[in-house]
């Protein structure tokens, strides 16, 4: 069991290190900057929901391969699609048609990071059958923090005279695509006969007949508690989306200069980040019960200081506000992976982890929903009133959720 452990941390090293490249995906609104005069706010907003739609799908691809294909082809694979899409975008930087942003950005390397995502959190999280909570903030929050890292990193390479925008992600599709194959390498399933040291919860998390709790794709999605997981974090997902997704852009709405507005994006990510972490600590200390309340409040804490920023023309709120937005966002997925453990078991948790994920693939619209607002009213305050209350129905659905 000792050198269990010694050897299963460093696998979650490879996996932080991996989902940060694969995190990509949250700074679009500082990815998109070279697109902005080219495109309007509607189509690159429609970007972004492919992107986040393609991720679920290549997460439930993974998934349904999960038993079939080793994580390691798996990987291979998620490489050469954001490679390819990432390289076929760097072309597109002086026009073109924006069904060609869709497919490479969106569809490509979407689907890519969709496959990394599910394979790399259910590969190192059986590793970590007693420590679930900490495994997926851990995990989660190196995916959350890619737009801090990767996503400054990437401005200050676009805004050089020396590098700018194509270059740029023509060294982002080959970086990101060296990593995940080099990451092929190293995340794998624990060999057949793994002893690990037991769960706290393990003697809870059995049925009513006593064996453990270990359930299909299809018994998993015929009980309530799955359905009112879907729809909360769907709910949660939506303000999330809308905000990582026109960050920038909000802020500049109420007077904040590019410099700022970039800012406001890299603590986004930090908060969005450090929201995955801290929910994994609370699942682990607090409960699950707790755990709910702080997520559900903070949930309607976002949209209704986003609100309040715009309607009061507040530099300050709206950085806050959209901080919010992005911890509310991060408390959701390692809620998300720690009731899929804990309510359906360990077994089949791959295929089901990725299931829940499809809830992402409605919630990005908002985005598109944001950003058509934007272009109708010229401001995002409509749209973020409906978020909050959307977020207010979220609570007392997730205040609702039982293992039933």
């Amino acid at each position: 069991m000792e050198k269990t452990k010694l050897i299963r941390w460093p696998r979650l090293v490879i996996g932080v290190i991996t989902l940060l490249f694969a995190g990509i995906i949250y700074a679009w609104s500082i990815l998109n900057a070279p697109f902005a005069g080219v495109w309007d706010a509607t189509q690159l907003g429609i970007n972004y929901t492919l992107t986040v739609i393609f991720f679920c799908l290549g997460g439930f691809f993974s998934g349904l391969l999960s038993k079939k294909v080793p994580s390691t082809i798996r990987l291979i694979i998620s490489g050469l699609l954001l490679f390819v899409g990432f390289f076929i975008t760097s072309n597109l930087l002086g026009g073109g048609n924006v069904i060609l942003l869709y497919l490479a950005y969106g569809v490509l390397a979407g689907t890519g990071i969709g496959i990394a995502y599910n394979t790399v959190i259910g590969t190192v999280n059986a590793w970590f059958p007693d420590k679930q909570g900490l495994c997926a903030g851990v995990l989660l929050m190196g995916f959350g923090l890619s737009s801090l890292i990767i996503g400054q990193v990437a401005d200050m390479m676009g805004r050089s005279d020396l590098i700018g925008w194509r270059l740029t992600y023509i060294i982002f599709a080959v970086s990101i695509g060296a990593v995940l194959l080099a990451a092929s390498l190293f995340i794998k399933l624990p060999p057949d006969g793994t002893v690990f040291p037991e769960s706290r919860d393990a003697k809870k998390r059995t049925s009513p007949s006593g064996a453990a709790a270990d359930y299909t794709a299809s018994q998993m999605i015929r009980r309530a508690s799955f359905m009112k997981l879907f729809i909360f974090i769907m709910l949660i997902a939506a303000t999330g989306s809308a905000a990582i997704g026109f960050a920038r852009d909000i802020v500049t709405e109420v007077g904040a200069s590019t410099r700022v507005a970039v800012a406001t994006v890299g603590m986004l990510s930090v908060f969005n980040g450090v929201g995955r972490l801290v929910s994994g600590w609370l699942f682990d200390n607090i409960g699950k019960r707790k755990t709910q309340y702080v997520i559900g409040t903070v949930g309607i804490m976002g949209p209704a200081v986003v609100t309040l920023a715009l309607v009061s023309d507040s530099l300050i709120l709206s950085v806050v506000g959209v901080c919010l937005c992005g911890f509310a966002f991060g408390l959701g997925p390692t809620m998300s992976s720690v009731f899929v453990a804990d309510f359906y078991g360990l077994k089949n948790f791959s295929l089901n982890f990725s299931i829940v994920n499809l809830l992402l693939i409605p919630a990005p619209f908002a985005a598109t929903l944001a950003g058509f607002f934007k272009d109708l009213t010229d401001s995002f305050i409509f749209a973020f009133i409906i978020l909050l209350a959307l977020s207010i129905i979220g609570f007392f659905v997730n205040m609702s959720l039982r293992k039933a």
